[in-house]
Order: structure tokens, then sequence, then C-alpha cells
């Protein structure tokens, strides 16, 4: 382990969790600690530039400069903990963290560290916290793709997956982007372009189909059951709408924490029955 003041109270915490930060300060030479050491650190810091400035003669550029690094690698050593809290209450019991990389680990932290935003510092949590609990849950690719993203872009593909449905596959049903269910949420052709266009997902306006032989097809939406039914069994086609997720959508959507939608169920339904000519049976509908 790297040398430096001491971690936050280990003993304190369950394995997996000590295992994390053990394992973030070999692989990033960065020790999490409490704020209270943190906070210590940073006036020791800032006594040790007063010395130094005392003992040698420096411009005032050169000072300048010296200042803002100090407070910039503070405020990226405040991230990293940040981030850090908010993964070991994400841990879960048979958590394996020491199996992460250690350049998956480098490469996390070198982009994560100049995310300050509380929520995009979520989302960072919890990839480091899905990485731990299933090493290679999130592709490399994904964790770079996740450093580019601003936040207004983080709360539009959010709010494309409260329409989202589970059939075999996580699937965004966006039927027709003029249709107030969607533009009331801020997604119409030009944001749903635009999600496309940065990598989240392909969109096509002659739309997808999941095609097969099957009579029935079990359908889930946050935890709600539907079951769509064909006329006969035979090659079917589904539509499922002009968008599908990318790998690195798929990866995100996941840790997104989009939330359900009132009367999603009620439009795709009519969708099915009335466009698709299919029948449909649910617990879920005769609750409602």
């Amino acid at each position: 382990m790297s040398d430096g003041t001491s971690l936050i109270n280990i003993g304190e915490l369950a394995k997996p969790a000590t295992t994390l930060i053990e394992k973030i300060a070999d692989a990033t030479g960065v020790l999490y600690e409490p704020r209270r050491i943190r906070k210590r650190a940073k006036a020791e810091a800032e006594a040790e530039l007063i010395k130094v400035k005392a003992q040698i003669e420096i411009t005032d550029l050169q000072r300048r400069a010296l200042t803002r690094f100090v407070q910039e690698e503070a405020k990226k050593q405040e991230n990293i903990e940040d981030i850090t809290e908010g993964t070991i209450p994400l841990l879960n019991e048979n958590s394996t963290p020491e199996k992460i990389e250690d350049d998956r680990m480098s490469n996390f932290f070198d982009k994560c560290r100049i995310v300050s935003d509380k929520e995009m510092q979520t989302l960072w949590s919890k990839v480091l916290a899905g990485e731990a609990n299933q090493p290679n849950s999130f592709s490399k690719r994904t964790v770079n793709f996740l450093a580019s993203l601003n936040k207004s872009d983080a709360e539009l593909f959010t709010n494309l997956c409260r329409f989202a449905i589970v059939l075999n596959d996580l699937i965004p049903l966006i039927y027709n982007t003029e249709d107030p269910i969607y533009t009331n949420l801020g997604l119409n052709f030009t944001s749903i372009s635009h999600l496309d266009s940065i990598g989240l997902i392909s969109y096509n306006k002659l739309g997808f189909l999941r095609k097969g032989n099957f009579q029935s097809l079990p359908i889930f939406y946050y935890g709600n059951s539907l079951l769509v039914e064909f006329k006969e069994f035979t090659m079917n086609s589904f539509k499922v709408g002009e968008v599908n997720l990318t790998q690195t959508g798929k990866e995100l959507a996941r840790i997104c924490n989009s939330k359900p939608l009132d009367k999603f169920v009620d439009y795709a339904v009519e969708k099915w029955i009335k466009e698709q000519n299919l029948n449909v049976s649910s617990p879920y509908l005769r609750k409602s």
C-alpha cells in the first residue's frame, strides 16, 4: 500500500469495504480519509506552502501557480473521496473488489476525479460498486464515456429509460416522438437523435422488430408483468419502437435510477392492441 495518512477507520468497516479502500490506494496511490483528516491535511498543505514561500524566492506568477495547484489537487482528492464514500453502502457481502484490475481502477479514478456534481458522483459510485460486486460489469468504453457525459444528457437518458421494458433485453419503447407522453419529458426527434449521436442509443425512424417462432411474449415493466399474445404460433414480429440501446446505453441504464411512468403501460397496451392487433393480459392491468 502507498505511504500516507492512515485510512478511514478500517476496523469499523465490513471486509469488502476495507478491501476496496486498500485496492484504491494500491492502484492509484490515493488514500481515502475521513473529512476531519482531509481538513487537517489541507491546513498542513497550506502551512507547507507558507514555509516554501519563506524559504525560497519565487515570482508572483509561480506563487499563484503553486496555490492553484494545491487547490485543484485538494478538490480532486475531495471528489475521489466523495465517490468512494458513496460506493461503500452499495457493496454486497460477497463483493470482490480485489478482482478489479489495477489498470481499470486507475483509469476509473483518472476519469472521475474532476467530477464534483453530486448526482453525477452517484453514477460513478454505482459503477465502482458494480465493478466490485461483479467485476467487468462495466466496460472501459462505458467508463470513458461517462467521463464525457454532462448532467443534462444524463437526465435526458434517464427520462428515456422510464419507457424501457424488459423483453429478454432492456428496450425503450419509443413509438412516436411526437406523442405527448414523450415530449412532456423532453423526448422528441431532436433530443433522441442527440442521444444517438453521442452513442447511448441507436435510432431508426422505421422502427425495430423482434422476430421469431412464438405465440406469446412475456414483458416486464419495473417488476410488473404483461403477456402479449399473437393469433397463432408461427413466425411473428413484434414492433418495439424506434430506439435500441447500445452496449454502453445498456450498462448505464442499469444505474441511472429511472422510475416508472404513470399511464405508460396503458399507452403501450393501446399501441399493441390497436396497431399490432395483439391480445394483452396482465394482473397489473386488472389492478388499474
